[in-house]
């Protein structure tokens, strides 16, 4: 059986996504997992694939993953027992023929936490995004497409955090912390709404640096499947309730700072 598992992780104690050969990854440890419990044996013929990947710190709410399995009931029911504590699934399904996670993708939504003194200036000119533009001056390019299609962009506040949320069709890499650098920018005065603006009409010779990886969380990605709810294992709670009370103090001490001082600055 094809499944498709919807699953959470804390990005800050591993090396990316991608499985890199002795090193911790959230792919290593998901296929290891999977291995223990001999749901597959090789993770090549099961297929298994995600939905994109994270860099090195970078967080995520609803990454995807699916593979193919003889014992799709102990993969269900046993999975988040054997997982570590800082990765665990929300949901399940059946995935439809010809499913792939990344290929399958219709939109993925990120979103940026940070400190920032000027919401609506941020929010406004995060809406010059929205639209099919060059995002030359915003990512690492390389040999592929520079043009890209954003679906929603807004920027709020959350409690002492501002956020930055984007959704679009497919991102570049570094794409969403060059952007998030961009309007940090406007939020604190050093450039305006003009600015981002001008370097999607007229693309640099250098992109924007990215913003810090801690602050980026891939917060969903579309296809239009339901997944069904999963319960969290005991340890995966309390490493979450562990790492709210971190993240308070830490929101705390940077209410303090001046600005450009905080973990996410």
């Amino acid at each position: 059986m094809h499944l498709a598992f919807r699953f959470s992780y804390f990005g800050d104690r591993f090396f990316g996504s991608q499985m890199q050969p002795g090193l911790r990854t959230v792919e290593g440890e998901f296929i290891e997992a999977c291995r223990r419990l001999r749901v597959f044996d090789d993770w090549r013929e099961a297929g298994f694939a995600t939905a994109g990947r994270t860099d090195r710190g970078v967080h995520a709410r609803n990454q995807v993953c699916s593979f193919e399995t003889g014992m799709p009931d102990r993969a269900v029911s046993a999975l988040n027992q054997v997982l570590p504590a800082d990765i665990w699934c929300t949901g399940w399904a059946r995935a439809p023929e010809g499913f792939h996670p990344r290929y399958s993708a219709v939109s993925r939504t990120y979103r940026y936490y940070f400190f920032a003194p000027d919401t609506p200036a941020m929010h406004e000119a995060a809406q010059e995004f929205v639209g099919r533009h060059d995002f030359s001056s915003f990512a690492r390019v390389g040999d592929r497409n520079p043009e890209r299609g954003i679906l929603a962009a807004r920027v709020f506040d959350d409690g002492p955090f501002t956020v930055f949320e984007v959704t679009g069709e497919s991102f570049l890499w570094n794409m969403v912390r060059c952007m998030a650098t961009a309007l940090e920018q406007v939020g604190r005065g050093e450039a305006g709404p003009g600015e981002i603006a001008r370097l999607l009409a007229e693309p640099a010779g250098e992109r924007l640096p990215a913003a810090p990886p801690e602050g980026l969380v891939l917060w969903d990605v579309g296809y239009g499947i339901t997944f069904t709810p999963l319960q969290i294992d005991e340890k995966s709670r309390r490493h979450l309730a562990d790492r709210r009370r971190y993240h308070t103090l830490m929101a705390e001490v940077s209410a303090c700072l001046a600005p450009g001082e905080g973990p996410f600055s």
